[in-house]
């Protein structure tokens, strides 16, 4: 008995009719009809009733066809089962992450993950969250860190909240601090000049929106930069940023927290709803979910 010839059954048994299944099946309908003839021979039963435009099957087929589709189903299995353990020898994900959190968190996730998949392919495409929303509901990412909660308007994503992280303020440790005491408050920005990262940036619109929450518009002495160009530029004594606390920790610039209510946001991994991430993809959810622990205990 071989697989194919329980598929053309199963298929048959469906259709109840010799052309249209050969047609389903690829095949030509002298070649399925042998088939059945020949499992028919291997069993010593009969499967069908055959009349002119009516097939129906007969007491043996119907005690063979639920256990042909068990088969099928279990071979089904089997095989996708095998090609997902292939795919953590050899494959691809494609990881959407803002760069604060390229220049943080996911370096560290990515050495772990290729340590234990070496033979997979890392892409990572950096962006704003809002730009990173997009690229994975248009199906260019397999998963996306994001900052939540995601804009209205924005696409059917499944998201699991991975931290909290405490923004801060950095400047130049050559210029004067923004303020005497060991911590601010927004309104103490109030005035001072600030570098601003551009559109599509959650942190952008984080800070834009505290600031008019506290009365007032900020001061931007040079926006529209990348996270990388927003540091060179606070560095450079041209003005002050509102940034992650991983980020600034790194960043070897004055680390000025927020006082009270501070300012934080929320990070989350993200895919698509109506499409389960690939194995490899879910995988590196694992490690990375691995490392917050790790970092956190």
């Amino acid at each position: 008995m071989q697989l194919q010839q329980l598929r053309y059954f199963a298929t048959l048994a469906e259709v109840r009719h010799f052309t249209r299944a050969a047609e389903s099946l690829h095949v030509a309908q002298p070649s399925l009809s042998q088939q059945i003839r020949a499992l028919e021979r291997e069993l010593g039963a009969e499967l069908f009733h055959r009349a002119r435009g009516n097939i129906t099957l007969t007491d043996a087929g119907e005690a063979l066809l639920p256990l042909a589709r068990q088969i099928l189903a279990d071979t089904e299995t089997a095989r996708r089962e095998v090609q997902e353990v292939a795919q953590l020898r050899r494959g691809r994900v494609r990881l959407g992450a803002p760069p604060s959190l390229c220049a943080s968190l996911v370096p560290d996730v990515l050495r772990a993950y290729h340590a234990r998949y070496p033979g997979i392919e890392l892409v990572v495409d950096e962006g704003g969250s809002q730009d990173l929303v997009r690229t994975l509901a248009a199906g260019g990412l397999d998963l996306a860190l994001v900052i939540t909660p995601l804009a209205v308007g924005a696409p059917a994503l499944a998201t699991t909240e991975l931290l909290r992280e405490d923004l801060v303020v950095v400047s130049a440790p050559g210029e004067p601090p923004p303020v005497r005491r060991r911590a601010l408050r927004v309104a103490d920005l109030e005035g001072l000049p600030m570098v601003m990262f551009r559109h599509g940036y959650d942190l952008r619109e984080i800070t834009i929106a505290a600031c008019r929450a506290a009365g007032f518009e900020p001061v931007f002495t040079v926006e529209g930069g990348e996270m990388d160009a927003v540091l060179g530029f606070v560095r450079a004594g041209l003005g002050l940023a509102v940034v992650p606390g991983m980020v600034a920790a790194r960043s070897g610039l004055r680390v000025t927290p927020f006082e009270g209510t501070r300012m934080r946001r929320t990070i989350a991994l993200a895919h698509r709803k109506d499409v389960a991430p690939p194995r490899a993809a879910r995988e590196l959810r694992t490690v990375l979910l691995e490392h917050l622990g790790t970092a956190e205990a």
